[in-house]
């Protein structure tokens, strides 16, 4: 039978002319959605309508979310509960509740993926920021957060036109794990500190209300795609029936850090359960994912929702249950709450009917539902009378939401080379510079997936051209299967210097499609060294991807002078690649993942899920933490245009953990002891202070990274990410930076079944180039 993933590909982003051939508008793009009638927001307990709803507690506000959700759910029939349980979900007239689509993103700005927005006269526009990949190369979490932010109001004022929900899933917290995975764009990369850390801001600046109501949502955010999901379509090998088998310490280790962190730390609303098996139980419905560690060992105060159509892959893809009522009975057992789809609104009332499920199941459910709509106020009338009533058009895609854009852009570039006298360029001495690429003009590109309709575009040939005389050529498209090598050498041998904007787009690297070479596509890199050997003056490569990008043959010419990595830069990159270029910002991003080489992923299969190499397999490991061969370039890789001096001003040499009286290491060597239940580790504090000193003539934002390198036990990692700080100065300034550690949970390895242990001896600190050695000890 013929599966029905209709929902599913309203997701896929594909790069087609035919779709952009109605909007085409100065070469870009914009999707619009059919106007709607609806102009105003969709709420219940609309007692100025209806002054019969007052007498219902579910809409009295003083009333607590329990007390008030408890009286709700009381009142529904079964199917009416039912009706509850999908993304599009039924009204009650009867007790004044409007139909809800869950179903909005807002990956990196409001998005028209998924039935919850419409971009039409009434909102045309949103702000698109740059895709996470390059947004978490920033190492900047007010950053991250204040993004959220924007992004929660722009989503608050269309939810008061009646042109978006207040359910957002968003963000994506998985871990870049192998550089061909087409999604790996919309993550923070591959390193669990760092994924944890921008999903919690992330979530925060969108959940987070003005009022100090801690319990209340501005939006509701969601943690997606748990767990161990990353592979979409390789080789023939589909996320859909994909078992990913994973160790118990590489689960707890690398892949759920970042979901445990978004319920902890940041209060996350909802976590999305993926598509794919872990070790041969489908996530949506393995009891001891969801019930076990999201709702069970976590406390997530939120509702756990499927992928769009996961319980119709389970049935159809997995072949896991017999029948779709089993399907629907054991992902509501398992935890779940919404579906993402149909399948529980279709097949729900059978298992009832079946003694599969009890209603008693379903209404932990529907509770969870309803409380999250409770927290965002959805209950509580007509929002213009709530915090952000007062939001609408012309809150959206203002002059400071805009310049947001740019500065995240501009923060998240990563200059990976640069020879002396290339970059910055000075816009008074160069009278003409050669934009050549298939990226340099396509505005489209420069979003990336789940993308909306952004505020405006401005390209690289459009940034580059606000400074200085240029002359353009796209040298080929982006599959670049025959080049126009000699009209691109052309115009590079008459100009000062060159920009080549190369790269990918959705057409390489997206949802649904993963890579299989991570070397630039067709003949680009024929036309950056046949540009390159005619150049006069410098030519700066500049690599427009989701993915890392093996571009050694790049970095081992000499003619080309400088590279600049933009990620899918959003609506503002050319104008940010500019104020790199031109020296009107000091680049300071990281690379967040790894570059590897084309060997690498010519000898490693996609689908071996390891973090750890295997000397027996000749499995190299994956990421900087475990991978030991050759790269392109590091995680952390990130040059500036000022040398920044360290020196360590604080840091001990010896750490001593308390044990109790009998402790079994007394008496007995041990390489660790347990990190979260010794007595021992309770406020047990390290501090590092760091003084950074600018060198250069630029003021910059400097990026501080501190690793360690633990002790070689329980198979640990051979570097790893503690913390991170920003520190801005300006020329030849100097500042400290502060880091307080937690010993026994930043200087703690997780060991082969999965258990936190700190990790007894010697531990070198790792600062830019500077070492420090630590010992702890009992």
């Amino acid at each position: 039978m013929k599966k029905n993933r209709a929902m599913d590909e309203i997701k896929k982003h594909q790069y087609s002319v035919l779709l952009c051939f109605f909007f085409i508008l100065s070469h870009f793009c914009l999707q619009f959605k059919p106007v709607s009638a609806q102009t105003s927001a969709v709420f219940a307990c609309d007692t100025a309508t209806n002054p019969s709803l007052k007498s219902f507690p579910f809409c009295d506000v003083s009333l607590g979310v329990s007390d008030r959700v408890n009286d709700l759910v009381k009142r529904l029939t079964l199917q009416e509960k039912i009706s509850m349980l999908v993304n599009t979900a039924g009204s009650v007239s009867r007790l004044g509740i409007p139909k809800y689509e869950w179903w909005s993103e807002a990956l990196h700005g409001i998005s028209y993926t998924g039935p919850g927005v419409k971009f039409n006269n009434i909102v045309p526009h949103a702000t698109s920021f740059p895709q996470p990949i390059l947004t978490s190369a920033s190492f900047n979490e007010t950053l991250f957060e204040t993004i959220g932010k924007v992004v929660s109001t722009e989503g608050r004022a269309m939810y008061n036109v009646g042109q978006a929900g207040l359910t957002y899933w968003s963000p994506n917290v998985n871990i870049y794990r192998d550089p061909r995975w087409g999604r790996g764009q919309e993550t923070a990369g591959e390193d669990p500190t760092l994924s944890s850390r921008y999903g919690v801001a992330y979530v925060k600046g969108l959940q987070q209300r003005d009022d100090g109501k801690k319990d209340m949502l501005k939006v509701a955010s969601c943690c997606k795609h748990y767990t161990a999901y990353d592979v979409d379509d390789w080789k023939g090998i589909q996320r859909y029936n994909f078992n990913a088998k994973v160790t118990q310490q590489d689960l707890d280790d690398t892949f759920n850090p970042p979901f445990k962190s978004c319920v902890l730390d940041g209060n996350v609303a909802s976590v999305m359960c993926s598509y794919n098996q872990v070790n041969g139980k489908p996530t949506c419905g393995d009891y001891d994912l969801l019930a076990g560690v999201i709702r069970g060992q976590w406390k997530l105060n939120g509702y756990i929702v499927t992928d769009c159509d996961s319980l119709n892959e389970m049935y159809w893809a997995q072949h896991y249950t017999k029948t779709p009522e089993e399907t629907a009975a054991l992902s509501l057992n398992a935890g779940l709450d919404l579906n993402c789809g149909s399948w529980l609104g279709k097949y729900t009332q059978g298992a009832v009917n079946q003694g599969l499920v009890n209603e008693s199941v379903i209404d932990r459910a529907v509770t969870n539902n309803f409380a999250t709509l409770m927290r965002l106020g959805f209950f509580d009338g007509n929002p213009k009378d709530q915090i952000y009533g007062n939001l609408g058009p012309k809150d959206i895609c203002t002059e400071d939401h805009q310049e947001l854009a740019r500065e995240a852009a501009r923060q998240g570039i990563v200059l990976l080379k640069n020879t002396a006298g290339s970059l910055p360029l000075s816009p008074k001495s160069i009278k003409s510079l050669a934009v050549i690429g298939p990226n340099a003009n396509l505005a489209y590109t420069m979003v990336g997936s789940y993308e909306g309709s952004p505020c405006k575009y401005t390209t690289p040939l459009d940034g580059l051209g606000a400074s200085v005389s240029t002359v353009y050529q796209q040298g080929c498209d982006i599959a670049c299967a025959t080049a126009q090598v000699d009209n691109a050498k052309k115009v590079a041998a008459a100009a000062d210097a060159v920009v080549l904007v190369m790269g990918s787009d959705q057409t390489i690297e997206r949802e649904s499609k993963d890579r299989f070479n991570i070397t630039l596509p067709g003949q680009q890199s024929l036309l950056v060294t046949e540009v390159a050997s005619v150049s006069k003056g410098p030519v700066i490569l500049v690599i427009m991807s989701g993915g890392g990008m093996d571009v050694q043959f790049a970095v081992d010419n000499p003619k080309v002078t400088s590279i600049l990595w933009v990620g899918f830069p959003g609506e503002a990159g050319g104008a940010a690649l500019a104020d790199v270029v031109f020296g009107y910002h000091n680049p300071g991003g990281r690379l967040p993942m790894t570059w590897y080489p084309q060997s690498y992923v010519d000898k490693v299969d996609m689908t071996n899920m390891n973090m750890r190499a295997d000397p027996k397999t000749g499995f190299p490991g994956r990421s900087y933490r475990f991978y030991k061969g050759p790269t392109v370039f590091n995680f952390g890789d990130g040059l500036s245009y000022n040398q920044y001096k360290h020196h360590l001003v604080k840091a001990p040499k010896f750490v001593s953990i308390p044990l109790e009286e009998g402790h079994v290491c007394r008496s007995t060597k041990c390489k660790s002891i347990d990190a979260v239940n010794e007595q021992g580790c309770n406020n047990l504090g390290l501090d590092i202070h760091l003084k950074v000193q600018n060198v250069g003539k630029m003021r910059g934002s400097h990026t501080v990274l501190l690793f360690t390198s633990p002790p070689s036990v329980h198979n640990a990692p051979q570097k790893h990410l503690l913390d991170f700080q920003k520190i801005h100065l300006t020329p030849q300034s100097e500042g400290v930076v502060k880091f307080n550690l937690d010993v026994c949970k930043h200087l703690s390895v997780v060991d082969e079944v999965g258990n936190r242990k700190v990790a007894l001896g010697l531990h070198v600190l790792h600062i830019g180039d500077l070492k420090h050695s630590l010992t702890l000890r009992i």
